[in-house]
């Protein structure tokens, strides 16, 4: 069985982690103030899941969900992620994390942020433009006409592989926008961003996206 470690336990990381242990995996979970403000968390997520701190977490999973705020991207553990798929949801919000001027002038994403600050993983973009309340109702068998699709991006094959596998088994269809350079085009403010779409309603949104406001 797989593991998913996963460094914080939002809305984002809270919704990953009942829609992972609802399709089979195991979930270590944590966020910023330690494993004893989750037990309410835990409780309802059942046996297939514990709470731990951001270092045992990262180094309990078999993949690595990184669902923090921009600013404290910083502050995740490098070395237990080393080697490891890590799921990236980030969003940069200029108005919680302060103006990075490479991001406001185009010059990277944030997923190249993150990519930077864990260069021994292997990052991939995943969930940043679904509300976090609808990552687990809005899941649809594959071939159904009205199946949601979700983007990524990713400079690693085997990253992009996992999350395709992982994205249907909760339900979702994949877009796969290509290098993490390229995964501006799903983030805050671009047509494909926080829209329930179809595959091909997803690729017409990205291929009409600007780079800047």
């Amino acid at each position: 069985m797989t593991t998913l470690g996963i460094i914080g336990a939002g809305n984002i990381g809270s919704n990953i982690a009942r829609a992972a242990v609802a399709a089979g995996y195991e979930v270590v979970i944590a966020n910023s103030r330690g494993p004893e403000t989750l037990t309410q968390l835990v409780a309802e997520l059942g046996e297939h899941a514990r709470a731990a701190t951001a270092e045992e977490a990262g180094a309990a999973g078999d993949v690595v969900v990184v669902t923090v705020p921009l600013h404290a991207i910083d502050r995740i553990p490098v070395e237990p992620l080393a080697g490891k798929i890590v799921l990236d949801t980030n969003n940069y919000y200029f108005e919680r994390d302060g103006h990075i001027q490479a991001l406001d002038d185009g010059e990277t994403t944030t997923s190249e942020i993150v990519q930077r600050h864990l260069p021994t993983s292997k990052v991939v973009k995943a969930f940043n433009h679904i509300a976090a309340d609808q990552i687990t109702p809005d899941g649809l068998p594959a071939g159904d006409p009205g199946r949601r699709a979700l983007a990524t991006a990713s400079d690693h094959e085997d990253a992009i592989e996992f999350i395709t596998r992982f994205y249907d088994e909760l339900g979702f269809d994949t877009v796969n926008v290509g290098a993490l350079s390229e995964s501006w085009r799903v983030e805050r403010d671009r047509p494909a961003y926080v829209v329930r779409q179809t595959a091909e309603e997803l690729r017409a949104n990205l291929a009409i996206a600007n780079r800047l406001p």
